[in-house]
């Protein structure tokens, strides 16, 4: 065996994400506190354990938009790897209640350098990140906005895991859902009111979500009526 299979098959990637250690510190992070702000050093890397997360930037008029959701088994704030030390360009703030692994700029290099079973791992979750950007432009170009929040909706609930039955997203305002899919929140509540009354969805006080809403999403199904039309009456 070569001494790199050896050094991989002593790391345990999932352990060393687990636990606090050398460069790496545990924290639970309160709904809506920070992990970073905009414009903060970009000096570490979080790995959410559990709990989300979400990505948001302010425009010099002071308008706040966000960028996208984290759920647990991801990384936030991988810039910092860069090979130039910079500026946070965003700000990631907790949903709901986090757990989080914070690992120094350094160590991540470190690590991803000696240890290819963390490197592949990280290069995955890459892979994956940089896949699910480009869906979302390609969902803000072509889609309208109704199909938009169905997908949104969609990816809040982690659905397309196997066994995935209907799910509670965590706690989200028609606002926010309004910046992630560039409409107003008046929309949402018209849309989210459509979706209930077709028996997509379900709220009170939480949203639940179900299968069916991938029909939006796979097969457009939804009834002839035009949905980004204004013709009935948004029920608040």
């Amino acid at each position: 065996m070569s001494a790199t299979g050896t050094n991989n098959s002593t790391f345990d990637p999932a352990a060393f994400l687990a636990h606090a250690g050398l460069g790496r510190r545990l924290l639970e992070v309160k709904p809506k506190q920070a992990f970073f702000s905009q414009g903060d050093p970009a000096d570490s890397v979080f790995y959410l354990q559990s709990g989300r997360a979400r990505l948001t930037v302010v425009s010099h008029n002071g308008k706040e938009a966000t960028i996208t959701l984290f759920s647990a088994g991801e990384f936030v704030g991988e810039e910092s790897l860069a090979s130039v030390p910079g500026l946070r360009m965003a700000s990631a703030t907790a949903v709901n209640t986090c757990a989080a692994l914070e690992i120094t700029r350094n160590e991540m290099i470190r690590v991803i350098h000696s240890e290819p079973g963390f490197a592949d791992l990280f290069l995955r979750f890459l892979l994956a990140r940089s896949m699910r950007a480009q869906a979302d432009l390609v969902d803000q170009l072509f889609n309208s906005s109704e199909k938009r929040l169905a997908r949104i909706l969609l990816l809040m609930a982690e659905f397309g895991r196997p066994g995935e039955s209907d799910a509670l997203i965590p706690p989200v305002t028609q606002e926010t859902l309004a910046e992630m899919i560039g409409t107003t929140r008046s929309r949402v509540s018209f849309f989210m009111n459509r979706f209930r009354k077709l028996g997509f969805i379900d709220y009170d006080g939480r949203i639940q979500v179900h299968k069916s809403l991938l029909n939006v999403v796979l097969l457009d199904q939804l009834p002839e009526e035009n949905s980004e039309g204004s013709s009935i009456a948004s029920v608040a």
